[in-house]
């Protein structure tokens, strides 16, 4: 299917939180981390150091001595020059952070190993070079791996229009392309098709799921001179519309720009290893600067280069480039486990923060179908009756109020009779003949109305009050008399209120927003107790109540299911979709929970604190290295002469390496 005509424009800043991996892929990092990965072998079974360690000697061959240079200078160019041009970038940008830092020290250590090998008596860094390429290639390509590719929810918003319409020339119907449709066209929109654009009825009653716009469960009836919305669903009856409204300027495309809007206007938040890299390269670089100085004035130039290359050197350990990453990628392996799918990082990174989480009501709080809650009878007749006569008669139907009573007549193992001469009554409800000759009508109180009918003041009073409560009542009549009535609701979820409660223990406030009506969302909030709701509220609205609850520093989760929910879940510090929700939710959202549970959100800000904790602790192992490290390098106890050597500082690498990589296995323990 072509969706080529509905273009847009989208700036996807997901791209570009980080610009350290601008332009680079998971496999570019995979292939670049294997291969550096072979070449460090030889560079460190020729390294004087290494084999010193071991008590080892390789073999020995002309030129031998120079293969630490040759394979470090292909790891430097092939596998660190990544580092060097998002340094650029990240320079340019005057935040320098993870890469910059990364980057001195392969740098440095390439400079100085180079002049050590051809022109000046010292020790040379290659070993140590080519490890800290190949460990920091191994970090990132852990962290590119474990964060979900992202996707564009506005293709999948444009998808749920059609390509072509039925336009009427003459009167009769000829397919055209939505794209070549005109403010005043007619167009026909037969039953189970989407509306391909805004328009006004002319002819015809049906229902219309407007869900997709609204988030109402409840089809709406529609009639000659109501208005349709692009992207809806014409469920029973076939009418023709009016075209009021195309392309850019229908309430789907409008949906689009909000998405677009608030996926752009996202804040770009550092990960803490970048903001630790940050502080590091300044002091890293001080040091130097000030330790070569020293040095020359109390030494020689020669030690003050070989302190001073040491202490750029050391300030980059291994640890701090797998800190986040190791931790980043067993959390995500952990949210997986648990059903939680976390496509952006960062929302995951934060949601220990919450202060509020917004519910939409249908497909997330409540199934998203309707189930009937009460059935009432007149004298003659029982409840049992009422549910398998209506349950019969609404066996053929396609619309999701019969369905509901089907369910419910399934549920209580009633036998449904076969029904003759089936009719919808479009927009209405349904007839059929039952047992033969008895002529039975499942509808709405519309029908009642237009034919005059009279509703038993019992049955009224009942009605009446469901309706208070947002329920949809379905009458059951024959011999044009009313003699039971059925009501419906969106059915809640059994683990909303568990939610809802917990999240309360927890010190978070709980709201829903919804589309639905007030007495809906009332009805629904009084039964979970949440703090406060917003009913009949469309997609822009959605999206302005999540921005009003971020104004005071307030971090808003939107837990939604619909293309409605998609603005709200981008805006929000933490988007969070449910799995059986629509695509276009699903690629709006941050966390997607894969078995549509809401107590699942609770697993949300478990895992985000469980994982906060990982990442500060292995921060501080590493960073607490540098504390360490640096002023050794540096010269500070030279007097009493302790000097860390670039060996000793290497052992001091790997070990804080070892320290952060076990601690963030005890991840994988992490009660959900």
């Amino acid at each position: 299917m072509d969706h080529s005509h509905h273009e847009h424009h989208h700036d996807n800043s997901e791209h570009q939180e980080h610009d350290k991996h601008a332009g680079h892929s998971v496999t570019m990092f995979k292939d670049k981390f294997w291969l550096s990965l072979i070449l460090t072998i030889p560079v460190l079974a020729y390294s004087e150091m290494i084999q010193h360690w071991l008590n080892f000697t390789p073999p020995a061959f002309p030129g031998s001595q120079y293969v630490p240079f040759v394979f470090s200078t292909i790891i430097f160019f092939y596998g660190g020059l990544v580092f060097i041009r998002s340094a650029w970038g990240e320079l340019k940008a005057k935040l320098p952070g993870m890469m910059t830092l990364i980057s001195l020290a392969i740098i440095t250590a390439y400079a100085y190993s180079i002049a050590t090998q051809f022109f000046i008596e010292g020790d040379g860094f290659f070993w140590e070079l080519a490890t800290l390429v190949t460990i920091m290639l191994l970090g990132h390509w852990l962290e590119m791996a474990s964060v979900a590719k992202a996707e564009n929810a506005l293709d999948a918003i444009s998808k749920l229009l059609p390509d072509k319409a039925e336009k009427l020339v003459k009167g009769k119907p000829m397919e055209v392309l939505v794209s070549e449709l005109s403010v005043g066209d007619l167009v026909l929109v037969r039953p189970g098709t989407r509306i391909p654009i805004d328009g006004v009825i002319t002819n015809g009653t049906t229902s219309i799921d407007e869900a997709a716009i609204t988030g109402e469960s409840k089809p709406v009836a529609k009639a000659s001179n109501d208005g349709v919305v692009a992207g809806t669903v014409n469920q029973d009856g076939s009418i023709t519309v009016r075209v009021t409204k195309i392309g850019d300027d229908t309430a789907l495309a409008g949906i689009m720009r909000l998405v677009a809007e608030a996926q752009t206007s996202k804040s770009n938040v550092q990960v803490l290893a970048d903001k630790a890299a940050f502080y590091l390269t300044f002091i890293a670089i001080i040091t130097a600067i000030t330790t070569y100085i020293y040095w020359l004035i109390a030494k020689d130039a020669g030690f003050a280069l070989e302190r001073s290359v040491t202490v750029l050197i050391i300030a980059c350990p291994h640890a701090l480039g797998l800190a986040i990453p190791l931790v980043v990628s067993i959390s995500t392996a952990l949210s997986a486990k648990n059903g939680l799918l976390v496509r952006k990082r960062l929302a995951l990174e934060s949601a220990r923060k919450l202060d509020w989480v917004l519910f939409d009501k249908t497909g997330t709080l409540t199934k998203g179908e309707h189930g009937v809650t009460d059935i009432w009878a007149t004298k003659g007749h029982s409840k049992e009756d009422v549910l398998h006569l209506t349950a019969s008669l609404e066996q053929n139907s396609e619309h999701i109020v019969g369905k509901g009573i089907v369910r419910k007549a399934e549920g209580e193992h009633v036998h449904l009779d076969k029904v003759t001469d089936f009719k919808a009554l479009p927009g209405l409800g349904v007839q059929g003949t039952l047992h033969g000759s008895e002529v039975y009508i499942a509808a709405s109180y519309r029908y009642i109305e237009e034919n005059k009918l009279s509703v038993p003041a019992d049955i009224a009073k009942a009605v009446k009050k469901a309706a208070r409560e947002g329920k949809t009542e379905v009458y059951l009549i024959t011999n044009e008399q009313v003699i039971g009535a059925l009501g419906l609701a969106d059915i809640v979820r059994d683990e909303s209120k568990q939610t809802i409660a917990t999240l309360k223990e927890m010190g978070i406030k709980t709201a829903m927003i919804t589309g639905d009506s007030e007495e809906v969302a009332s009805y629904v909030s009084k039964q979970l107790g949440l703090d406060q709701y917003f009913a009949e509220v469309r997609p822009e609205d959605k999206s302005a109540k999540v921005k009003a609850l971020q104004k005071n520093s307030n971090k808003v989760a939107m837990v939604g299911d619909g293309i409605n929910d998609a603005p709200a879940l981008t805006q929000a510090d933490i988007g969070i979709a449910i799995g059986a929700g629509t695509d276009v939710a699903i690629k709006s959202a941050d966390i997607i929970l894969v078995n549509s549970n809401p107590q699942d959100v609770v697993k949300v800000m478990k895992l985000s604190k469980a994982t906060y904790r990982k990442m500060f602790q292995n921060l501080g192992w590493a960073t607490g290295y540098n504390i360490f490290a640096i002023p050794l390098a540096a010269g500070v106890l030279f007097g009493a002469g302790i000097v860390l050597s670039p060996a000793v500082g290497a052992v001091l690498m790997s070990a804080s390496t070892v320290i952060v990589a076990l601690n963030a296995q005890l991840l994988r323990k992490t009660v959900l």
